[in-house]
């Protein structure tokens, strides 16, 4: 209820009571739709077991290492078209309509996968379970958008995305337990865990959006008008990129998320060239994931009052000085101290930067706006690695120079691309009172 008078208040214009936007308050304070949301997403990742163990799945199964590492590509690929699908679809059918077929959609496929006769209709089936199951994400994010009041949203979407990391640290323990027992556990405990899910969100959330959103989809209605003229008739994923500053963000996004994923493939290797123990990069990693598990909701209580711009100098810039400070000498103090340099910026920029999309663009393209970032980032992580790799054989440990000069050409372009999510409001809103 809370959520819903605040947001009403934001669309009649007066300003929202002045309360405490810290963690336990804005969950107390959160609708029931949300908390579900956010306990969906963080038993989603929990049992996301198929990208880790396909590899080890499809080898035991007699397939040629070059066959396996083909469907684990073709899992990432899946994810990018997903995320473009879903993001349309939550603009066309709404996000609890897509998120049921998505889990629904994604239990059958998974088992699917265990009794496909031939390679081909195996990699037709991990494409189809990354595809469908990604439709979630667009439309879990457009709903947390749709039911959080303005000013929490950053908030949530740090709850949200710690849910998301919980889930993703405990997934390969818990896998590796069911895998101790058969590989049809594994997948079949995948599978119950959607439909688990798609239970929650059955019962959960509204089958029609709040009064408050219902306005709001009037008002959008209203700007859809005046925001035609200016982009030539243009609807669907083509009204977004119509958005030249927004295709600026999404550039930034790109280019961040093929840097930051070097610490997953080239980080190992040069540690390992250095004469270094693996356990350095193990220790490395943790040191990320404890950092960002406890730490990031309290950052974010800071954060989301700042300035979007200063949030994405340092959320996107801090990875560009993490990454060069890699570059200074392959002594284990460096790859420590550049790993705690760039977690800094993902606490710092995460929330916000994965907000950005449902708070900049018009509602009517909102689960579209988040698509496209998700699918942009999707693709930076799925080439990434191999950009990376290839170019740390070709130039050593200038890759580090590289990187960090790549993710600061991402600064600038996050810089440009992301204006004032209530600026550009009320810019909107300005425009339809006009016509």
């Amino acid at each position: 209820m809370t959520a819903v008078i605040e947001n009403e208040n934001e669309l009649s214009g007066t300003p929202p009571r002045k309360q405490d936007d810290g963690v336990f308050v804005t969950l107390r304070e959160a609708p029931r739709a949300v908390k579900a949301l956010l306990f969906g997403g963080f038993i989603s990742r929990l049992a996301a077991f198929i990208q880790i163990y396909l590899v080890l799945f499809l080898t035991d199964r007699g397939f040629s290492a070059t066959q396996a590492g083909l469907a684990l590509g073709v899992y990432g690929a899946g994810a990018v078209v997903g995320s473009l699908a879903g993001g349309s679809l939550s603009d066309r059918l709404g996000a609890r309509a897509v998120t049921l077929i998505s889990m629904g959609g994604s239990a059958l496929l998974i088992v699917s996968i265990l009794y496909a006769p031939t390679y081909a209709l195996l990699l037709a089936a991990v494409f189809m379970v990354s595809t469908v199951g990604q439709f979630y994400r667009p439309a879990a994010q457009t709903m947390l958008t749709e039911l959080t009041p303005r000013h929490r949203v950053v908030m949530i979407t740090a709850m949200y995305r710690l849910g998301l990391n919980l889930g993703m640290t405990a997934a390969p323990l818990i896998g590796a337990a069911l895998l101790a027992v058969s590989y049809n556990a594994l997948f079949w405990g995948e599978a119950a865990a959607a439909l688990v899910f798609g239970g929650i969100v059955m019962f959960a959330l509204p089958r029609r959006a709040p009064k408050a959103v219902r306005a709001a989809a009037k008002r959008a209605e209203a700007a859809k008008a005046a925001e035609a003229g200016s982009m030539e008739g243009r609807s669907g994923y083509l009204a977004v990129f119509a958005d030249w500053r927004y295709s600026v963000y999404l550039l930034a996004m790109l280019l961040t998320s093929i840097v930051y994923c070097q610490y997953t493939a080239t980080l190992p290797l040069d540690i390992s060239a250095a004469g270094l123990s693996l356990w350095w990069y193990g220790a490395a990693v943790s040191l990320n994931g404890l950092i960002v598990i406890t730490c990031e909701l309290a950052m974010t209580k800071v954060v989301q009052k700042w300035p979007i711009r200063l949030t994405a100098l340092l959320g996107l810039g801090l990875v560009s000085v993490g990454y060069a400070i890699y570059a200074i000498s392959p002594l284990p103090i460096w790859f420590m101290l550049g790993t705690l340099v760039w977690t800094l910026s993902e606490i710092i920029g995460g929330p916000t930067t994965f907000a950005y999309p449902a708070l900049a663009g018009p509602e009517r393209l909102r689960g579209r706006y988040i698509g496209a970032m998700q699918s942009v980032f999707g693709l930076g992580t799925a080439i990434g690695p191999v950009i990376g790799t290839l170019v740390w054989f070709q130039v050593g440990r200038s890759v580090w120079l590289w990187a960090a000069l790549l993710s600061a050409i991402a600064t600038v372009a996050g810089l440009i691309g992301m204006r004032d999510p209530n600026k550009a409001d009320e810019s909107r809103t300005a425009t339809a009172s006009a016509t």
